[in-house]
C-alpha cells in the first residue's frame, strides 16, 4: 500500500486539487449570482405579450445597475400572456408606477428585464403588479420582414394618377 502511494501520491494530489478548485468555483459562481434568490427581495408582478429570452435568475435593471431578478415566467390562463415575477431588492425603493421592458443588451448580447421608474412618491411592496410593459422584439422576424419587403413594389407609394385632359376655369 505504501508503494501505492509513493508512486502515485502526485496524481493522488493534483486529483484533490482539481476536485477543490472546481467546488470553490461551483461555490463562488452560486454566490455572486446569489443563487437564485434575492434576500428579503420585494416581489412584483408583469404581464408580457412576448417574453422570449427572460428565464428565472434574468437580471432586472434599472440605468444598468441590477437591482434584482427574474423569479419565476409562467403562462397567465386568462390572457395568455407571459407572466412574470420579479424579485426587486427591497433597498432600490422603486415607485410602485414604474414601466418594465424587455431588452438586449445588443445584437449578439443576452436579454435583461429594464425598469424605467415613475413619478409616484410609494416604492413597490409585496403583489404589487406593473401595468406598463414592454415586451421582447423578436429580431428574426424583424430582420426576415426587412429582407422580404427590400425588393417589393407594394412598399412604393403610388404615383398620382394624370389628368385626363385640359382642366376647364
Amino acid at each position: 500500500m505504501r508503494s501505492l502511494v509513493k508512486e502515485h501520491g502526485a496524481e493522488a494530489l493534483i486529483g484533490l486539487l482539481v476536485v477543490l478548485i472546481a467546488i470553490w468555483f461551483g461555490w463562488f459562481a452560486f454566490e455572486r449570482t446569489g443563487g437564485g434568490r434575492v434576500p428579503n427581495a420585494i416581489r412584483v408582478n408583469a404581464l408580457f405579450p412576448n417574453a422570449s429570452g427572460i428565464n428565472p435568475g434574468t437580471d432586472v435593471r434599472v440605468a444598468g445597475i441590477k437591482v434584482g431578478q427574474v423569479a419565476d415566467v409562467k403562462l397567465d390562463p386568462k390572457t395568455f400572456q407571459a407572466e412574470v415575477a420579479l424579485a426587486i431588492d427591497p433597498n432600490s425603493k422603486l415607485p410602485n408606477d414604474s414601466s418594465a421592458a424587455i431588452t438586449s443588451e445588443g445584437i449578439l448580447g443576452g436579454v435583461y428585464m429594464n425598469l424605467i421608474p415613475g413619478g409616484s412618491s410609494t416604492p413597490f411592496k409585496n403583489g404589487d403588479e406593473i401595468l406598463d410593459t414592454q415586451g421582447s422584439v423578436d429580431l428574426m422576424s424583424m430582420v426576415g420582414q426587412f429582407i422580404n419587403k427590400s425588393g417589393s413594389d407594394s412598399a412604393k407609394p403610388a404615383a398620382p394618377a394624370a389628368a385626363a385632359g385640359p382642366a376647364t376655369p
